[in-house]
Parts: structure tokens; sequence; C-alpha cells
């Protein structure tokens, strides 16, 4: 009712709805964990094009798988991935400008470590604009400048004007080149004594006080360790991003696979995070006899939220004149996920003859019909190759898809569905917390949760002809007893009836005996 009803008339007042929509997640968001030449380390970034990770992160590198599987995941139909670099040892390059007047010189680091830093000129000039509130002897230019180490050309220059080492200052240094520097930045914490006067005025570029280095090829202790979880640090850096739905570890370098460790620590944070784990088959499965045999006894446990493809690709390497070198198919596939998801939707199979591997000369492995035979029954997705069509992957099993396991998760497409819902329905009921547990809110929670399973139902994401073979939602007194009410409990079912894929297509033909005229 209006506040105030002060003359005889008409009045409006505007009331809320009582639906609340229930927006969709995204679906294929993937996270690459991996070694990279720069860019910030154990810090998640969102990047939508290998010019992105180029940029960010230094593009291909002939030590580091990442790269690789960046390129192969957009070439395939990726456009959503979180980057996280990590990094074995190495150092960070720094740069001492020599003060003015005094002993203390202002030391300038790289942005990350790595020899990428080693090609940073750093200059300093004093024509600066006047400024009262400032102390003159404090205010002064720094600029930057990154250079090819073997032509010298210019590739990054940036310029920092009336930047100030008083700490009063609005435009004090930690300030600026934290903000909007790509290039440097202060060491932290910084070692010894800040300079309180400003450097003096360079003809040259500064000196380098510390070379920066790559450091060493990745180990599980990278990855995970019990004091990397709680510094968010490894595959714990994933918790300062928000949502992300596959994940996908490159081998540690070109020739070391990815630890069994390190593929389990990995499985358990996917199952905490509603994502799905795209596991690579070794390098030493060379054949199907050595797949069979090591899919059997392989260590890492059987899981719903996992997935294994075999066997390795075989793509073009630019740093070897294009030449075939055989790589883990993760990236690829996570990139014909998200295609598939984009044309087609999350509950088709990422599988068949529209799932093509763009960019894939050969397999490392040539597989038959009677191969894939005996590796689809164990949960092995396999990479097959055919006239005409190229490579394709053909299996969309979870790791738990096992005929002998029997899961009622066999296929990937019915468990990123599930997750798809999961996810999506966990956010989209927050603002359920602390109402009312009654009738009301049940009736509200039913319709916002029905119209969200409608709108997945009329894109074909379910099984049935009708809404009620299709799915529920069941949110009343039945769901929600006195007991649960008296603990502040309110309960939801929401079930659903999945598109399983056709995967084994059988026709049958019969000879017609010639028909006598009657």
């Amino acid at each position: 009712m209006p506040v105030n009803l002060s003359y005889p008339g008409v009045y409006v007042e505007e009331l809320p709805g009582a639906a609340r929509s229930i927006v969709g997640v995204a679906t294929s968001r993937t996270a690459f964990l991996g070694r990279a030449l720069r860019g910030p380390v154990n810090e998640p970034v969102q990047i939508h094009s290998f010019g992105d990770f180029a940029r960010r992160f230094g593009g291909i590198w002939v030590e580091a798988p990442l790269g690789y599987a960046l390129q192969h995941y957009f070439a395939n139909g990726g456009s959503d991935a979180v980057i996280v670099r990590l990094i074995n040892g190495g150092a960070t390059s720094r740069y001492a400008l020599a003060p003015e007047t005094g002993v203390d010189p202002l030391l300038i680091d790289a942005a990350s470590p790595g020899k990428w830093g080693n090609a940073l000129e750093v200059f300093v000039d004093h024509d600066v604009r006047p400024a009262p509130e400032a102390k003159p002897d404090t205010v002064f230019n720094l600029r930057v400048e990154e250079r090819d180490p073997l032509t010298g050309a210019l590739l990054a220059a940036e310029l920092h004007r009336n930047v100030s080492v008083d700490p009063a200052s609005p435009r004090h240094i930690s300030r600026v080149l934290a903000q909007e520097s790509a290039l440097i930045a202060l060491p932290s914490p910084f070692p010894g004594s800040f300079p309180l006067v400003r450097p003096a005025r360079t003809t040259s570029k500064a000196a380098r006080t510390v070379d920066g280095s790559d450091g060493t090829a990745l180990t599980h202790s990278q990855y995970d360790e019990a004091s990397l979880a709680g510094s968010k640090q490894g595959i714990w850096a994933l918790e300062k991003t928000d949502l992300f739905n596959l994940l996908s570890i490159p081998p540690y370098s070109r020739d070391t696979d990815v630890e069994d460790s390190t593929w389990s620590a990995a499985l358990a944070y996917c199952k905490l995070r509603r994502a799905m784990l795209i596991v690579d088959a070794p390098s030493g499965w060379k054949s199907k006899d050595a797949a069979v045999s090591a899919a059997r006894s392989f260590a890492l446990a059987r899981d719903e939220n996992a997935v294994l493809f075999f066997p390795r690709i075989k793509a073009a390497d630019p740093f070897f004149e294009n030449r075939l070198e055989s790589f883990a198919p993760g990236g690829a596939v996570a990139g014909v996920i998200a295609r598939t998801d984009a044309t087609r939707g999350i509950w088709k199979a990422p599988a068949g003859l529209e799932a093509q591997l763009n960019g894939v000369t050969d397999l490392e492995v040539p597989l038959t019909d009677s191969e894939n035979g005996e590796l689809n029954p164990l949960g092995v997705n396999c990479l097959r190759a055919f006239p005409t069509l190229g490579r394709v992957i053909w299996g969309a099993r979870t790791w738990e898809g096992a005929d002998s396991l029997a899961s009622e998760w066999k296929y990937l497409p019915v468990r990123r569905l599930a997750l798809y819902i999961e996810e999506s329905l966990y956010r989209g009921t927050q603002w359920v917390v602390f109402e009312p547990n009654d009738t009301p809110l049940w009736a509200q929670i039913r319709l916002n949760i029905g119209a969200f399973m409608q709108g997945l139902f009329r894109q074909g994401a379910f099984q049935g002809s009708r809404p009620q073979d299709a799915y529920l939602v069941k949110c009343d007194s039945e769901t929600t007893t006195q007991a649960d009410i008296a603990a502040g409990v309110c309960n939801i079912i929401v079930g659903f009836a999945p598109l399983k894929p056709a995967e084994f297509v059988i026709i049958k033909l019969q000879q017609l005996a010639g028909q006598t005229a009657a």
C-alpha cells in the first residue's frame, strides 16, 4: 500500500514479481595449469583467444606443453580459458636505479619471473610537471622498454610520468606500477631501506643486478602439497576464480608425464568444484595392448568426474619447421567439448562425426574397430582416424564408465549435464537463505526451478515428450518436515531423465522372399 493516501484518486504501486530467474552457468570454461614464459604465478587469468595467451604468458614455448595445449584448444573451438602459471625455481630480473643523492638505490623488478625480464631497459628523466604538493627532489619520469633479445626490436614500452618516492604522494611509484604497469613492479617486500630521494637521471639503461631465469620442469610439488592449499597456490590457485567446468593439466615437460599423484589431487579438487578432469593417456601407452593392460591397473581411482582419452595426437610444431610432434590430447579435446556445447548443447556427447580434431594431422597409435572395442568397455575414450573425415573423438565415457562398474554416470554428457544443473541451481537459489521456511517459499522455489528445468526441456536436454516425463521439482511439506523447519533446513528434490548417446547402432537386415501373384 502507498505510504500516504492524502487525496481521492488512483494510486499506482509497483510490486516485485514472484519469479526469480535462474541463469545457467557457463559449460565449457577450461582451466589449464602449467609452465609459461612469463605472466603472474599462481594467479588465475581468464583469456579468450590464443592472442591473449601470447600477450599475457609469452605464447608457445618449446620447453613447456602448456602453450601447445592452448593452441590446440582454441583451434578446436575453445573460447574461454583460465590459465594458472606455475614455476619451479626461477628468478625475477632486478634493476637498480642509482639515487640522485644518498646511498639507497631504487630497485625495480620485472613484473614476473623468467628470462624475459632480462630484455628490459629502464630509464629515468627529470622533465616533470611542477606539483606544489610534492617535494621537487622526489618526482621523476620512468620509462621502460622491452626489446627482442636477438634483433633488438622494440616489443613493448611504457612511460610513467610524474611518479614519486614520497610516501605521501598520490602518485607514489608503488601505486602507479601496481595499477598501470604490465612490465615492471617494485620488489615485495622491498629489501633494505626504500629511498626517499628520486633516482638520478640516466643516459643509458639501468644496470641489472639480478638475472631472471625460467627455473626447471614442474613436479608434483608445484601442483599439490599441504602448504599450497592454505596459500591458494598450485591447483588451489583456482580457488581465486569464480568458475571452471573442465580442468586440463598438460605434461610436466615434453618428455615427462603428469604424475599419478597429481591426477589424484586434481580429481579430488574437481569434485569439490563440480568440474570434469580431462586425463591424458600416459606417453608409455604406445600400443593397444599396452593401453588395455595399463588401463586395468591405472593408479587414478575410477570416478565419474574424470574422463580419459587415448592415444596422443600428432600436430605441426612451429619450433621444428612444422614437423609433426607428439602432444597430449587434452587441449584439443577440451576445444571440441566447448565447440559441441556451443553448437549442440551440453547434453550432446562430444564425440562422433562432428567431433573432428582440427589441426591434428595424425594419431600416435592408429586404432581399428576391434581394438577400439577392447578399450571402450574399460572407460578409455579413443581418438580415431577415418577416411575423408580425418581425426575424430570416438568415445564419450567417464572414467567410471567401464562396463564392469555399471555406473549411472557411465556417459560424459550425462555427468556434465548433472554438474551443470547442480551449479546453476546452487547459484540460482542463494536468495532462499534466511527466507521464511513455509508454504509460500516452497511454491516460489518450485516455480523458479521449474521454469529453469522447463527451459532445458524445450531445448531438448531431457528424455520424454512431456515435462512430467522429463523432470520433476519437489519442495513441500513432504520433503521439508517440521523437524527440518526447526533445524532451519529446506529440502528440494530435482530429478531429470537424461539423454544417453546412441553408442551402439544395430541395423538388422532381412531378405524377403518374392510374393506369388494372388
